[in-house]
């Protein structure tokens, strides 16, 4: 069948980001046509090049829509609505698929595929990666002018118009459940694929080894977005309270964001405070692999509560036990399967004192360290996530026909 996604973010594990869209595209084209509508905004980003652009049997048409997470938030709309009027306008102009799958962030790139459904008569299932509009108003990103109202009903609508609505969350999924009662839901998680490790050479992490300290014992990372909903600032106080309490750990920090300078800014004033450079994702993994601990800190939003963080997943995938803050599913989670701890968000002297904490009590840490192996591999292994997500679509559609 052919299957058409829209989706505004596409990158491949070549990009300092999460790894699973690009896998999903992937494991789409290997059984049926996908053409993907998206933009060149992260071609730029690319550190590596051991992955096709466009992998087999996936077809890329690319916009020149700009984006990157430093933008302010009128130049991100402008980006949001550039992109879904040239995806629509291709959409309606391309051989009619038979299954359309939209993607949000943002709810723009859904709202343009369930467009193209209804006008072409084709099912679409609708991809919610981040709660919108939810995000962006307790953000702040949106004035109170009456548009509040309209775009929570905007979303529901799209709910409702959808064939099936995949969450990357319990707790998305909960929300899409209130928003829309008779909306089908499946939840799906982000996952991980420990096997990408097997594309790091020996001078890829060499390279890595570099940046890090022969002298500190300890790693606690950050690899992630330095983003304003994920709590920088919080997280460079935390990280200064813990280097400046024991001289045997380092703090790495890794990724790309509006808060870079600030990250930067720390790592010049404290050498237990490593920036390293944006990585590709395969490479990511390696570094979660060689950490102590990892940290997951977000702002204190309802919102953020409910949002799957692909750096908890490559985490426990890497068998790497994490401090999260958000106080919904991920909290559930790290407690139940004894993974983890739980500290209150935008709290830098917890944080600190339980970072401190779990690396002073080494057997602790080696139990969470396996539990986050063990339920990686039962609860978030990307490839059987997949193979349901094609099932998924090919439900959909009606049809189970594959490439010859």
């Amino acid at each position: 069948m052919h299957i058409a996604v829209f989706l505004q973010h596409y990158h491949t594990p070549d990009c300092p980001t999460a790894g699973r869209p690009y896998a999903l595209v992937e494991r789409l084209g290997r059984d049926h046509e996908v053409t993907v509508i998206t933009t060149r905004a992260w071609e730029g980003t690319r550190t590596a090049h051991r992955f096709p652009w466009a992998p087999p049997g996936v077809d890329l048409v690319r916009f020149d829509v700009p984006y990157d997470n430093a933008m302010s938030a009128p130049r991100r709309l402008v980006s949001f609505l550039h992109y879904a009027a040239r995806a629509v306008r291709h959409g309606l102009q391309m051989p009619r698929p038979d299954v359309i799958l939209g993607s949000s962030t943002p709810l723009t790139a859904a709202a343009a595929a369930g467009l193209v459904a209804r006008v072409r008569g084709v099912p679409w299932v609708f991809e919610v990666r981040d709660l919108w509009p939810a995000f962006p108003l307790q953000m702040g990103a949106v004035p109170d002018v009456g548009l509040h109202g309209l775009l929570r009903w905007g979303e529901a609508a799209l709910y409702r118009s959808t064939a099936h609505v995949v969450t990357v969350s319990p707790d998305m999924e909960r929300h899409v459940r209130v928003r829309a009662p008779d909306a089908s839901v499946t939840t799906l998680e982000y996952g991980a694929a420990p096997t990408v490790l097997e594309t790091v050479d020996e001078e890829a992490r060499r390279a890595l080894a570099e940046h890090l300290s022969p002298t500190r014992r300890f790693l606690v990372l950050y690899a992630g977005t330095f983003g304003r909903v994920n709590a920088i600032p919080t997280l460079l106080d935390a990280a200064r309270r813990l280097v400046d309490a024991r001289s045997d750990v380092l703090v790495a920090l890794t990724g790309r964001g509006r808060h870079a300078p600030l990250v930067k800014q720390a790592a010049r004033r404290h050498d237990a405070i490593r920036r390293l450079p944006p990585l590709p994702y395969p490479d990511a993994l390696a570094l979660f692999e060689r950490a102590d601990l990892s940290l997951v800190p977000f702002l204190d939003r309802p919102v953020l509560a409910a949002n799957a963080p692909s750096k908890f997943f490559d985490s426990l995938a890497a068998g790497t036990p994490v401090v999260v803050t958000n106080p919904g599913w991920t909290r559930r989670f790290v407690k139940r399967h004894g993974c983890g701890w739980f500290v209150p968000p935008e709290a830098p002297g917890a944080l600190a004192d339980r970072a401190r904490a779990v690396l002073a009590a080494s057997d602790a840490r080696a139990r969470a360290a396996q539990n986050a192996r063990e339920a990686a591999r039962r609860h978030f292994n990307r490839t059987r996530m997949l193979d349901r997500y094609t099932a998924l679509l090919e439900g959909v559609a009606g049809v189970s026909s594959k490439r010859p």
